[in-house]
């Protein structure tokens, strides 16, 4: 069976959740990610909420914004991610997924604020603060893996 290593499982996923199943002969997951991914997209607007987003149009992104649809995104997008590393080619280190789930909890976190939370005068929006909240998810799931890892060798 051939199989993505797990830096190209990772950037298949970011480029379209269930490319990466596809590559690594998963055709029903990758098809399945694939389907959820468009039914959310189209549902949320989240494609015009990009483009006005890119275009530094937040207001209108957010008036765009189907938030019922959009909130399934993060935990989708990343769970699809998690998914096509551990099935890629290399071992899977214990608790790797912890930054893959406080990522999606994060993002999430940030998607719920974006209508409102601004950082000084800037208004963020559905998209970037939900991105730049990314970071802090993977930071801290990431710490958690390394104690946890840590606590288990002991």
């Amino acid at each position: 069976m051939i199989m993505t290593d797990k830096l190209e499982a990772i950037l298949w996923s970011i480029a379209l959740p269930g490319f990466a199943q596809l590559l690594n002969r998963k055709f029903v997951k990758g098809i399945v990610f694939i389907f959820l991914e468009l039914l959310v997209n189209v549902n949320s607007h989240f494609n015009i909420v990009i483009l006005h987003s890119f275009q530094g149009n937040i207001r209108e992104a957010i008036e765009a914004t189907n938030y019922q649809w959009l909130m399934f995104y993060p935990c989708l997008y990343m769970f699809a991610m998690w998914d096509a590393y551990k099935d890629a080619e290399g071992e899977t280190p214990p608790y790797s997924y912890l930054p893959f789930v406080f990522s999606a909890y994060f993002v999430t976190i940030g998607l719920i604020y974006s209508p409102a939370l601004k950082l000084g005068q800037i208004l963020l929006g559905p998209v970037w603060l939900p991105i730049l909240s990314l970071f802090p998810g993977l930071l801290i799931g990431h710490l958690l893996k390394c104690m946890l890892m840590r606590i288990k060798v002991q």
